[in-house]
């Protein structure tokens, strides 16, 4: 159950499986492997296997980064409309 903390290309793994369930809602453990679907984002749990990635994104400019980045603005905009009585 490790969380990445940031976006990476997996370069070298062990029968390594993810839960993507955070960012897509889909409840079943996604398996990566460097030929296929090398991708790893931040905000995921490592829940069985291990790996090593070259990280590609922190923080804002992550995949999370950028969700949460997206959901705080709507939520401004909404409250800017609510303020103005729109």
């Amino acid at each position: 159950g490790d969380l990445l903390p940031a976006d990476g290309v997996l370069i070298q793994g062990n029968d390594l499986k993810v839960d993507e369930s955070a960012l897509t809602g889909e409840s079943d453990h996604v398996r990566k492997a460097v030929d296929k679907d090398p991708m790893l984002l931040s905000g995921t749990h490592v829940m069985e296997g291990s790996g090593r990635m070259v990280v590609t994104a922190v923080g804002a400019n992550s995949q999370s980064g950028i969700i949460f980045t997206l959901l705080g603005a709507g939520g401004e905009e909404e409250e800017d409309k609510r303020k103005k009585g729109g």
